[in-house]
């Protein structure tokens, strides 16, 4: 028998002082990557992780993926994103059964299970090296509090044995290994945790981070059995304090108490993008997980350059034409000068101007061409890009001026339209069918509609109103046109669009129609943008109507004039981002600024934040206090899929959604670092 000093467990606990001696057992010849996009999987949360606990392990950049988890009593769906290397955030949507949504018993939308969602980060203060990797986190911002949570964990990898320890505040103190807190020697201020009441949902509660009269340790490993297979294995400092807490206004989620102050489990790659696994946890609940992640750089489906079928008796310029147009890009003029030639050319397809050069690039070698190549790009007629003026142009012989003709193009589809966490239910969508079409008039006008038809959807016991509809109700009567999808064929846009580019760096373009699913109007934006410049400026001024619940030609009795002066700025150091600032006036009447932060990527994946703060009071506002939220487009099956949250949907600060602006069409022409 073995001996009891060998024991990893002593009274359903862990034995800490001999799990190293047990985990060194484990070391075989494989190589774990510390960060490896492979051998690394989501939490149940949704963070690089164990099973309910962090690491300081991270993604590289642009990578994301989504993670269902089914557990008692919660089951979460959580949306996770790496904007940089040393950032990772995420979304969670989540249901507490047998929790009640509200305290008034009377009200039937009280009679459900509770429903939350909020926003999670974690940040990289050190790369593991002779020491360990070390990140920060913060869980639970903008949301109920019942998850708030705050940590800092250390990770060591050797071979395929990776180690973790850290403290934990908040909801990760559970640990019957709690000790005082170390940062109350720095301030007293660090020893009380306020904790949030019903209705603060969306409130950022600073003064709590880090706080709280006990921190809890955790940790725990992970281990590589093989190429497929992740053993995990944790110290869960969960606080679980039993079920009969599961009620409106606790601050507990309602765990069942902690049978073992542990968990495991194994996390299972069905391939490089898809896992499941399963978990016991703290000897009470077993629990799955479904993991999807994606590394958006490496599946860039524009990446690849493919030529075209072309004759052997063809000119050069001829194959060249061919070779673009199959990359998606069209040629309006070719001209030929003593030592280079000049390309005019046209594209909405590629994201950015490196993937065109690219191309164009690849097209002059397959097409036999050695003199230099020098390109003005155009998009919807607008001077997007310039590398030749008009002396070169009139010194030079035109080889190729393509005829303007009337074109159109259409796309039909499936498409998946969800609504989650809703106060009626935790997940509603739809299946459609969606027409995307675009006929262009002229080089510079352009009509383009969408319809849409359902084919599946549960909307129809969308029924609960909302609470707040200060100053004017804009967005928040959403469900209103959710339940009108099953009533045959919608009307999501129907807009005509004029460009012109006034000079070589001032642009206008004019809007007339149905723009989105709540709004028609018309208007115009302006924009000054360099090409070489990492600043633009530029105002927007519409006004719009208030579409009918049915979707179609009817209008309801709202009009508003919106309008907003728009600064934008790319940073090219060592940390790339984007910056827009808009200041005017919202679709509810409501004036004041937000601000949006974002990161691009070559491929057109994008991730952002936003805050907007107007003369709506926070008392006005209700519950959520301002506008704010995150928005990202991620390639979904080949497609860029656009989605925006908010920890609620209100009225106040909300801007008319466009198909397209005149910044985001020219910011396709600039570098991305």
């Amino acid at each position: 028998m073995l001996s009891k000093k060998y024991l990893l467990f002593k009274n359903n606990s862990l034995n800490p002082k001999r799990i190293i001696l047990v985990v060194l057992l484990l070391f075989n010849s494989f190589n774990l990557n510390a960060d490896s996009f492979k051998f690394n999987n989501y939490n149940n949360h949704g963070l690089v992780g164990l099973v309910n606990m962090p690491t300081a392990r991270h993604f590289d950049e642009s990578i994301f993926g989504a993670t269902l988890y089914g557990g008692s009593p919660d089951t979460r769906l959580t949306f996770t994103s790496s904007p940089f290397e040393w950032l990772e955030a995420s979304l969670y949507y989540t249901r507490i059964k047998d929790r009640p949504y509200c305290e008034r018993e009377f009200d039937d939308a009280c009679r459900q299970s509770y429903k939350d969602k909020g926003f999670n980060f974690k940040v990289r203060l050190r790369k593991e090296d002779k020491f360990p990797a070390v990140s920060l986190g913060i869980n639970d911002l903008g949301g109920t509090g019942l998850y708030s949570s705050e940590y800092i964990v250390a990770s060591y990898g050797i071979n395929n044995l990776d180690l973790h320890f850290g403290l934990g505040w908040g909801a990760l103190n559970g640990s019957k290994y709690s000790f005082e807190n170390p940062l109350i020697k720095l301030s007293n201020k660090f020893a009380s945790r306020s904790i949030l009441q019903p209705g603060d949902t969306g409130k950022f509660d600073a003064e709590s981070f880090f706080s709280g009269k006990k921190v809890s340790p955790f940790f725990g490993f992970s281990y590589l059995i093989n190429e497929k297979t992740l053993l995990k294995f944790e110290h869960d400092s969960t606080r679980a304090s039993g079920s009969e807490l599961n009620y409106y206004g606790s601050t507990e989620i309602g765990y069942e108490r902690s049978k073992y102050d542990f968990s495991f489990g194994i996390d299972y790659h069905l391939n490089k993008n898809f896992s499941i696994g399963l978990f016991h946890e703290r000897g009470n609940t077993t629990s799955i997980k479904f993991v999807y992640k994606q590394d958006a750089i490496s599946s860039n489906k524009y990446a690849t350059y493919r030529s075209a079928n072309t004759k052997v008796d063809e000119d050069k310029y001829s194959r060249l034409r061919k070779n673009l147009r199959n990359n998606g890009i069209g040629v309006n003029k070719i001209v030929e000068g003593s030592s280079a030639i000049g390309l005019e050319l046209t594209q909405f397809v590629h994201p950015n101007i490196q993937v065109i050069e690219e191309i164009i690039k690849s097209a002059t070698i397959d097409s036999g061409i050695n003199k230099e190549v020098k390109t003005n790009i155009k998009i919807a007629d607008l001077q997007a890009y310039e590398d030749y003026d008009l002396d070169f142009e009139k010194q030079s012989q035109t080889i190729f001026l393509r005829k303007k003709v009337r074109s159109y193009n259409s796309n039909t589809g499936l498409s998946f339209r969800p609504f989650l966490a809703s106060r009626e239910e935790f997940f509603k969508g739809a299946i459609l069918i969606e027409n995307n079409f675009e006929y262009i008039l002229a080089d510079n006008l352009f009509f383009s509609s969408n319809l849409k038809y359902s084919l599946a959807d549960n909307f129809d016991d969308l029924r609960f109103p909302p609470e707040d509809t200060f100053p004017a109700q804009v967005r928040s009567d959403v469900k209103d046109y959710l339940r009108n999808f099953d009533n045959g064929i919608l009307i999501g846009r129907a807009q005509l669009d004029g460009y012109k580019s006034l000079s070589k760096n001032d642009h206008f373009m004019f809007s007339v129609g149905i723009f989105e699913e709540m709004f028609t109007g018309y208007g115009f934006e302006y924009l000054h943008s360099k090409n070489d410049s990492s600043h633009a400026y530029g105002v927007e001024i519409f006004e719009v109507h208030k579409r009918d619940y049915d979707l179609r030609f009817d209008l309801l009795d709202y009009n508003q004039t919106t309008a907003h002066f728009n600064y934008y700025f790319r940073n090219y150091g060592s940390i790339p981002f984007d910056l827009k600032a808009s200041f005017g006036k919202y679709l509810a009447g409501d004036f004041g600024s937000t601000i949006e932060i974002s990161r691009s990527y070559r491929n057109g994946v994008k991730f952002g934040v936003f805050v907007t703060l107007t003369d709506v009071s926070s008392e006005e506002f209700g519950e959520g206090s301002f506008d704010k939220g995150i928005f990202f487009n991620i390639p979904i099956f080949s497609n860029l899929v656009s989605y925006s949250w908010r920890p609620l949907t209100k009225d106040p600060g909300q801007k008319l959604i466009r198909k397209n602006t005149l910044h985001d069409l020219l910011i396709k022409f600039k570098p991305i670092n």
